[in-house]
């Protein structure tokens, strides 16, 4: 069962599951949620791969999700994942930027140009006994985009075969909080992992139990605005 994290009278912030897709007609998280919730007009308003679980946004109207059209066109809503990458990466934070250029096999690969940027920032938290985490904050929204960006470190998520991780049992990317402003309200909502058994590792579950606000963090700066639209 999908978990309504946040209920408001235009929307819900739900918690999908690691494996539903976007876009099954039949089978797709709109439809498991309407099923679920006996509703009939929730519209997406921005997307998650298959693989990745957490914080999704579905519109209950279509002037909720023409509103939300908007929030994410401007940058307006801050988002916050979790990743669990198999390598330390080249740096312990910092900002990866560049154009996306799609590959064959559904591939994307990062390139040197700036003509309209993927724009990820990162911080990197290790264990001794268990996989390195990182917390990421995307200013863009391109396919692939944190995965990519995890990859180009050196740092491919657990995980992620189709990025030359090692085969895990789910892609450990999850979309850990979304904070904006709907109509004069602050919304911030955060939802901790509740599957994979790295997200259950005991060293994983203390630092999620213990973190700082991500909004408090001394984040990088960074003058790269992308024009791209969320996705």
């Amino acid at each position: 069962m999908t978990e309504v994290i946040f209920s408001h009278p235009d929307f819900f912030i739900i918690d999908k599951p690691a494996g539903v897709t976007m876009h099954d007609a039949e089978h797709g998280i709109v439809q498991q949620v309407c099923k679920a919730l006996q509703e009939t007009d929730l519209h997406l308003v921005h997307r998650l791969d298959d693989g990745t679980s957490g914080c999704l946004i579905l519109a209950r109207n279509p002037q909720a999700a023409a509103r939300f059209e908007v929030l994410f066109r401007t940058r307006q809503v801050q988002k916050y994942y979790l990743a669990l990458v198999e390598k330390k990466p080249k740096k312990k934070q910092g900002t990866i930027t560049g154009d996306m250029k799609n590959r064959r096999n559904g591939q994307h690969i990062l390139l040197k140009s700036q003509q309209n940027p993927a724009v990820t920032q990162f911080f990197s938290y290790g264990f001794a006994d268990a996989p390195r985490l990182m917390l990421v904050k995307p200013l863009s929204g391109k396919t692939h985009q944190i995965r990519v960006a995890m990859k180009s470190l050196g740092s491919p998520i657990v995980g992620d075969t189709l990025y030359s991780a090692a085969p895990a049992d789910r892609l450990y990317l999850h979309a850990w909080g979304l904070e904006f402003e709907y109509e004069g309200e602050p919304v911030s909502v955060f939802c901790t992992p509740s599957d994979g058994e790295y997200f259950a590792h005991n060293s994983i579950a203390d630092w999620l139990a213990q973190a700082p606000h991500p909004n408090t963090l001394n984040w990088p700066k960074s003058a790269v605005k992308s024009r791209d639209k969320d996705i």
